[in-house]
């Protein structure tokens, strides 16, 4: 065999063998035009603090027959805290291919009561265990509120607005808060669950007081999340400012009229907000309307989906 014909048979199994040529993409994958938002279920959508709780076991099964993502678990609603109720959620949520995407706990850390204050911090702390025991990688804070308005009901009356405790200013809510945060965080960081600070009243009713709270704190475990439905005026600025800084959302539907408010939201024009941040984060649906959720819910998913498209 000469060599040019050596050569060639060289060149010819060299070129057999090479990686062959993938499609081009004009974008990246991580790039917005690839969103891989995922979506979930809070349930809080089948149960509104009314009536007896909805089990979270059937949560899950609603989420499955619809196809979603995970579940967002109300931690209210859960029918305890020890282990074999944990265990056997966990075990029907794999079985059904959900994921647990947050634990939405209840605290408040705006009060001049130090001894009200380190209860709060002690039940975020065993909030924190309880989700990474759970396998839940994320949960929702609230900064809490004045409580000059006792009435949760009297409160949306008057659209979430409160005046500051007498003798105090908003200043001392602010610290109260971040110092209570702050001592919650090696916790976080010790379990790996992130704390999603939520735009749900108090501190937290505008957007320029969430980030207050969240650029005080030199932490990756201090997240934002996103309630679109916690925003009364002008909420697609409000979602602008928050999108940034945003690791977890909770969408609000409110069919059949809102249990104390309706808002007519646009989710193309949320999910655009959304995607010019490049979030490739969980997007869980809070049904909060009064209509029945076995077809509320539904119908808020597939609105949620061509949203999406």
């Amino acid at each position: 065999m000469n060599f040019s014909r050596r050569n060639f048979l060289k060149n010819s199994i060299a070129g057999s063998l090479a990686v062959p040529v993938l499609p081009h993409f004009s974008e990246p994958l991580n790039s917005p035009a690839f969103s891989r938002i995922k979506l979930s279920i809070s349930s809080y959508s089948y149960w509104h603090f009314k009536s007896e709780k909805f089990p979270i076991k059937k949560v899950i099964d609603e989420a499955a027959k619809l196809g979603v993502e995970g579940i967002d678990i109300l931690h209210r609603q859960m029918e305890g805290e020890d282990n074999k109720y944990i265990q056997d959620l966990k075990r029907h949520a794999f079985q059904s291919g959900i994921t647990f995407t947050c634990l939405s706990i209840h605290q408040s850390f705006v009060s001049p009561d130090k001894e009200f204050l380190q209860k709060e911090i002690a039940h975020t702390k065993k909030c924190i265990e309880l989700a990474a025991k759970m396998g839940i990688p994320c949960l929702r804070l609230n900064s809490g509120r004045w409580n000059t308005i006792k009435s949760f009901d009297d409160l949306m009356k008057n659209r979430g607005v409160e005046p500051v405790l007498p003798g105090y200013t908003e200043d001392d809510g602010f610290k109260w808060c971040i110092d209570s945060i702050q001592q919650c965080l090696p916790a976080a960081e010790e379990f790996g669950v992130l704390l999603a600070l939520e735009n749900h009243w108090g501190l937290c009713s505008t957007p320029e007081g969430q980030l207050r709270i969240k650029k005080a704190i030199d932490s990756p475990w201090l997240g934002i999340m996103m309630d679109t439905g916690n925003f009364l005026e002008n909420p697609y600025s409000k979602l602008e400012m928050l999108a940034p800084y945003t690791n977890f959302v909770q969408a609000k539907t409110y069919y059949g009229g809102g249990e104390w408010y309706s808002l007519d939201l646009d989710y193309k024009r949320i999910f655009n907000i959304l995607k010019k941040v490049n979030y490739q984060g969980y997007l869980s649906l809070e049904f909060e309307g009064k209509e029945d959720p076995f077809s509320a819910v539904p119908k808020s998913i597939e609105m949620l989906r061509k949203a999406m498209a």
